[in-house]
């Protein structure tokens, strides 16, 4: 993978070749995903959190949440 330059002259002429299409930039390329469609992560970690608490514990943290939601809510 090609680094870009630090040169802040060299970097301004490389995005404007970018911009203008004279030249491809490697680090967006790269940072591509085709292959992948779609969400990835993030949709079965609260679900497996809840199977792996109590009920009590539920109920603990869903009681602590609307207490600190109506505590906003308060003049």
């Amino acid at each position: 993978m090609a680094k870009r330059p630090r040169d802040p002259n060299q970097l301004a002429k490389l995005i404007v070749d970018i911009a203008t299409g004279q030249a491809e930039d490697p680090i967006s390329n790269s940072k591509k995903q085709g292959d992948r469609k779609g969400r990835t992560g993030g949709l079965k970690g609260g679900k497996a959190r809840a199977l792996s608490l109590s009920k009590a514990r539920r109920q603990e943290i869903a009681r602590k949440a609307a207490n600190l939601r109506w505590k906003a809510h308060r003049p």
